[in-house]
């Protein structure tokens, strides 16, 4: 191989974020507060810790500016530090944040989102994802009288709690009885839904999934899941946390025209401040309440579930979504990005090998080696080749604050990186671009 070739994955430097990286191990496990965006899903020595962010690029603290894809593990879809969202929060700031009673700003909140997402009837809030979809199974299996859940084993993640990471690699600490109540039936497939629950009868709770994922839902399939749960005296949730808003404003129960029993936001709801939803039929929500006659459901009962100024970025950023056209303009933005990373790709001789999938406002890429089987050793070279062209691009998500400049030149960086893609594929070995040990799985039971 020519020195030159050798010489294409070094051009990349980055001390301060290294030695930060050190420090945040030798403090934090994992390195970072969630496993995704962990140094080990990055290039050996590649991942930068970020200074700031603005719009849709973010700097690293080694001084290098990246245009940025899947913020805030798609987050902050409006771009970092929005100006409408910032304003409402710091309007909320300078009136105190957390009380001993609910603020008016909680019941302003909650009628802003059912104005938004008018199939549910009631909405509480809370912090972060696993909470919301916890409490939707606990409301499943008080409303049913059943222990089980099934959840899509075709989606990769719905809760940190014990009854969904039991089913993962990383099960360690999880006891065995917990993990049993949980089972799995695959997307698309109402038949072998159906076997599920009728394998199970009068066991399930409910059936939870992420109405959509990377490819649309088959024809009428959500609508059969509605029948099968109804049919079998279940509940179905709606796991929303990445279609919400991203699909359409009302997430995908809205543009699908399917209503579920509950549902879960997050994500887009608070463009990275931290804020989620539980949503549903007022039937299947009171009993986390006050007036009824029934037996308490412990629901959510968060101390910093109901923070102002979260509830007040919450409000702001639906009133943008829904005020600017926000969801047409990730679709057309992901559009312009899919097509130009897909001709660049051709135009490498590699067009079977980096595969662009998803929903337009929610695009993945996936790395295939010379076999067309998935890689991460050409993953790694990939992300590399982007890192070292200043795209930050874990996955392709788009936020609304690409300009079309950003995404022609996350495409001239694209064709870059297939040009060594190809180089290493008419090799047939990955690894003198890859400097260092591929990126690693997020579930994966050793570390």
């Amino acid at each position: 191989m020519a020195t030159e070739d050798l010489v294409e994955t070094a051009e990349l430097q980055l001390p301060r974020s290294r030695m930060a990286n050190e420090r945040l191990h030798a403090l934090i496990p994992g390195g970072a507060h969630t496993y995704a965006k962990g140094d080990d899903q990055y290039p050996e020595n590649l991942a930068p810790v970020i200074s700031h962010g603005r719009g849709a690029h973010v700097w690293d603290i080694d001084g290098n500016r990246y245009i940025e894809y899947g913020s805030g593990l798609r987050s902050v879809s409006l771009g970092h530090a929005h100006p409408r969202v910032i304003e409402a929060v710091r309007r909320e700031l300078d009136r105190g944040s957390n009380f001993v009673r609910p603020s008016i700003v909680e019941v302003e909140a909650a009628e802003r989102f059912l104005a938004t997402v008018p199939t549910a009837d009631m909405v509480k809030f809370a912090k972060n994802g696993s909470d919301a979809t916890t409490a939707a199974v606990r409301l499943a299996r008080a409303a049913t009288g059943r222990p089980r859940v099934a959840i899509c084993g075709d989606h990769p993640f719905f809760s940190v709690d014990d009854w969904f990471i039991g089913t993962t690699p990383m099960s360690a600490g999880i006891p065995t009885a917990t993990t049993e109540l949980t089972v799995a039936f695959p997307y698309g497939d109402l038949a072998a839904t159906e076997a599920l629950l009728t394998r199970y009868q009068d066991e399930v709770a409910c059936l939870i999934l992420e109405p959509a994922g990377h490819s649309e839902p088959p024809p009428g399939y959500l609508a059969g899941l509605r029948q099968l749960a109804d049919r079998h005296g279940c509940l179905l949730v709606f796991d929303e946390m990445i279609t919400g808003f991203r699909w359409s404003e009302a997430g995908a129960q809205g543009l699908y025209g399917v209503v579920p029993d509950l549902s879960t936001f997050g994500k887009a709801l608070g463009n990275g401040f931290a804020v989620s939803a539980l949503a549903g039929r007022r039937e299947v929500m009171e009993p986390g309440g006050l007036r009824h006659s029934g037996d308490r459901v412990f629901l959510l009962s968060t101390t910093h579930g109901a923070e102002t100024h979260s509830l007040a970025a919450a409000m702001a950023v639906q009133a943008t979504y829904v005020e600017e056209g926000v969801t047409a303009r990730l679709h057309a933005l992901g559009e312009r990005l899919a097509a130009g990373v897909r001709d660049a790709a051709a135009g490498m001789g590699v067009g079977d090998h980096i595969v662009v999938r998803g929903r337009a406002s929610n695009l993945v890429f996936a790395t295939l080696d010379e076999n067309l089987q998935p890689s991460q050793e050409y993953r790694t070279l990939f992300l590399r080749r982007l890192l070292a062209g200043g795209v930050l691009a874990p996955s392709f998500v788009v936020s609304s604050a690409l300009s079309d400049a950003d995404i022609d030149r996350t495409v001239e960086v694209v064709a870059q990186a297939c040009a060594v893609y190809r180089k290493a594929l008419d090799a047939a070995d990955p690894t003198p671009w890859l400097a260092g040990r591929p990126v690693k799985p997020v579930f994966r039971r050793l570390a």
